[in-house]
C-alpha cells in the first residue's frame, strides 16, 4: 500500500464517473472536497500521504480539517455549514472506496459528526409571476424573434415539466416535436417519464419553426445566437434580465421555476409521491420540503382573508 493517496483519489473519481455515472458537477465538487482534504493532511503531517496512511487518519485530524475549511485559512474560501457537510460527504465516500477496493478502512472517520444543516424551503415564484416571465421572454424588441421564442420554450419546460436547466438543454433536435410524454435522464443517470402539456409542446414547436439554423437530429435542440449549443449561463442571464424588467426579486431564478412546478401541483392537490416521480427525487424527504412552501402559502392566504388577520 505504498501507492500515493493522490493515485487513490484518481481511481475513486474514475469509479464515480464510469461506474456510478456521476454528473460533471458532482465529480468536480467531490474532487475539490477530497483534494483539499488530502492537501491538508499532507501539510499537517509534513509527509507524502500513502494509501496505507489513510487508514490511520484520526477523528482529531478530520475535525482539524473541518475547522480549517470553516475558517477559510491559507487563502481558501470560508465554507458555510451546508458546504462543509457536502465536503465531509465527499471525504466519507472517498474513504469508503479506499476501504472497499483497497482494503484500508479508516475507523477514526466514523467518530466525526458533520455540522448541523437546516434544510431551507424552496423559493418558488407565483403562478402570475411565472406567466409574466414566459410572456416577457418572447417580447424583447432588441433581439431576433426566434431568440425570444427559444428562451420562452426553455422556461416553459422548466415550469411546465419541472426540468432542471441541464435536462432541458440536453434535449436534441430529434426530440422535437415533443409527444405527450418524454423520457428524461437526470442526476446519477436516473430516468423518469415526464408528461408534456400542450402549452409546452406549443412553445417548443413555435421555437423550432422560427429557428434559422438547419441542424441534425443529434444536434442540441436549443441553439445559441451564433449556432452553438445554448449554455446554462445564458438561461440564467436571460432570467436575470427578465426579472429586472418585471421587478421580481433575486429568488426568481430558472431553478425557481422547477420549484414552482412542484409547489403549484401540490397546491392543486397532487400527491406527494407523484411529484417525487415527476421531479426525479431519489428520496421522498427531498420532495417533502415543498409542503413547507404550500403551508406557508395557506397561512398567508388565511392571514389576508381572515377578519382578525
Amino acid at each position: 500500500m505504498t501507492a500515493s493517496a493522490d493515485a487513490a483519489l484518481d481511481a475513486w473519481l474514475t469509479h464515480l464517473a464510469a461506474e456510478r455515472r456521476a454528473s460533471p458537477r458532482t465529480l468536480e465538487a467531490y474532487r475539490a472536497g477530497a483534494a483539499h482534504y488530502l492537501a491538508f493532511l499532507t501539510r499537517h503531517r509534513a509527509e507524502t500521504l500513502t494509501v496505507e496512511a489513510l487508514g490511520s487518519v484520526s477523528a482529531a485530524e478530520v475535525r482539524a480539517w473541518l475547522a480549517d475549511r470553516r475558517g477559510g485559512r491559507d487563502g481558501d474560501r470560508e465554507l458555510a455549514a451546508r458546504s462543509l457537510s457536502q465536503a465531509l460527504s465527499a471525504v466519507r465516500s472517498f474513504h469508503g472506496f479506499v476501504d472497499r477496493r483497497l482494503g484500508v478502512p479508516c475507523p477514526g472517520l466514523a467518530l466525526v459528526r458533520g455540522p448541523r444543516v437546516r434544510p431551507g424551503a424552496p423559493r418558488p415564484v407565483s403562478e402570475d409571476q411565472a406567466r409574466g416571465l414566459l410572456i416577457e421572454a418572447a417580447a424583447d424588441p432588441d433581439r431576433d424573434p426566434w431568440e425570444g421564442l427559444r428562451d420562452q420554450a426553455v422556461l416553459t419546460l422548466l415550469w411546465g415539466c419541472g426540468l432542471r436547466i441541464s435536462e432541458a438543454l440536453s434535449l436534441t433536435r430529434g426530440d422535437a416535436p415533443l409527444g405527450e410524454a418524454m423520457r428524461i435522464t437526470g442526476k446519477g443517470g436516473k430516468t423518469r417519464i415526464v408528461p408534456v402539456l400542450p402549452a409546452v409542446r406549443g412553445a417548443v414547436d413555435a421555437y423550432v419553426e422560427a429557428l434559422p439554423y438547419t441542424t441534425t437530429r443529434d444536434a442540441p435542440l436549443f441553439i445559441a445566437k451564433r449556432g452553438g449549443a445554448l449554455s446554462p449561463r445564458h438561461v440564467q442571464a436571460a432570467m436575470q434580465t427578465l426579472r429586472g424588467r418585471l421587478g421580481l426579486p433575486d429568488r426568481a431564478t430558472p431553478h425557481a421555476l422547477r420549484h414552482s412546478f412542484a409547489t403549484h401541483l401540490l397546491g392543486a392537490g397532487a400527491d406527494l409521491r407523484i411529484i417525487q416521480e415527476l421531479l426525479g427525487h431519489a428520496s421522498l424527504s427531498t420532495t417533502q420540503r415543498y409542503t413547507q412552501v404550500d403551508a406557508a402559502g395557506l397561512l398567508a392566504a388565511y392571514s389576508a382573508a381572515h377578519p382578525h388577520g
